[in-house]
């Protein structure tokens, strides 16, 4: 071994290949559980079911039938290492599903195409934006769905169409319950942009009637949730660019011009992100400038009370010195007519600043 090569590389290298022992330990996130339902399809008929082991899948894998397996939850990793090996997939790919912090992305594996994405979805109460990593493996009659968590999720429209037999979604191959699973995630952008856009209307709003500190604290909320989201979408303009484009015979001619639907979808999102986080960016701008003008506004007030007492100041403090020879002591109209100066002073410079509009 050459000089400064680091001893875990070896051993990082043992972990990942797979062994004639079975898949190598995975590590990811653990949810409370694993959920594995089932819908198997064509024209004709539908099976839907939820199966308690990986056994129960392995009939599906051949079948001449579209099957979409929904894994929910990670957290029993050996079950999904299982199902994993079962259906082919490399222990690199499962690693990636496991780790839940990956890049949006698509790898071509020959056999299966593995799409990494995020689902979005948006908490009323706390107001902020809360996702999930989702990954697809498209192969030639089948889709596995690995989702993080268990609490729901936005295939529901897609399931109704199966149900249903609405639309051509029956019809087609499992590429076409790929992309539907993909436009349901990018088109569940939409709703999520239009409440951070009502938020942005109402902090703008806040921003010019009454900035306060909660003002800044929102703001730069918002702009973490966008910086978020642009991280998060992004990427997903070269996934579904590359799949439109992609040569894998598993993705058929016609679903091409569907992919391209979901590539608009995703290209209009990310201008909206931009847009907010333009907005965003000069709103803070407006705030500090907000604070700056506030300040400088009771810096005048102040500076204008300083500059009418100054005089004042003088001519009070001229006779308030101990010196025995002053006549205008002892003159009787005196004192009354040192307040009448002293008052005429500070009208006049009054009258003087709102000539010139410093007032």
């Amino acid at each position: 071994m050459p000089k400064g090569m680091p001893e875990a590389l070896p051993q990082r290298r043992e972990e990942v290949l797979p062994s004639p022992e079975g898949p190598p330990p995975l590590k990811g996130k653990r949810s409370e559980g694993t959920r594995i339902t089932v819908l198997d399809y064509d024209g004709e008929k539908l099976e839907e079911r939820e199966v308690a082991g990986v056994e129960e899948c392995l009939p599906f894998r051949q079948a001449p039938t579209v099957t979409w397996i929904n894994v929910e939850g990670l957290g029993e990793v050996e079950k999904v290492g299982k199902l994993g090996e079962a259906f082919g997939m490399h222990p690199l790919v499962l690693e990636d599903i496991l780790a839940g912090d990956q890049r949006p992305k698509v790898e071509d594996l020959d056999d299966y195409l593995c799409i990494v994405l995020k689902m979005l979805d948006y908490d009323e109460k706390a107001g902020e934006v809360i996702h999930e990593q989702v990954s697809l493996i498209l192969g030639q009659a089948f889709v596995i769905s690995f989702q993080e968590g268990r609490e729901g999720d936005v295939f529901d429209s897609v399931r109704e169409r199966i149900r249903t037999g609405k639309g051509r979604l029956r019809k087609l191959g499992a590429d076409h319950l790929a992309y539907a699973l993909l436009d349901a995630v990018v088109d569940r952008y939409f709703p999520i942009l239009e409440r951070i856009g009502d938020r942005v209307d109402a902090l703008e709003e806040e921003l010019i009637s009454d900035p306060t500190a909660r003002t800044l604290e929102e703001l730069h909320h918002l702009k973490r949730e966008m910086l978020f989201l642009r991280r998060s979408v992004w990427p997903l303009r070269e996934v579904v660019s590359n799949l439109e484009r992609a040569e894998s015979p598993l993705i058929q001619e016609s679903t091409g011009i569907y992919l391209r639907d979901v590539y608009d979808h995703t290209v209009q999102v990310i201008d909206t992100i931009e847009t907010y986080r333009d907005m965003l960016a000069g709103m803070l701008d407006i705030y500090l400038s907000s604070v700056s003008n506030r300040m400088n506004a009771v810096m005048k007030v102040l500076t204008i009370i300083a500059t009418i007492f100054m005089p004042l100041t003088f001519l009070v403090g001229v006779y308030g010195m101990n010196f025995r020879h002053m006549p205008e002591l002892e003159w009787p109209w005196a004192y009354p007519l040192l307040w009448g100066v002293l008052v005429l002073i500070g009208l006049a410079m009054v009258v003087y600043f709102k000539r010139k509009r410093w007032l």
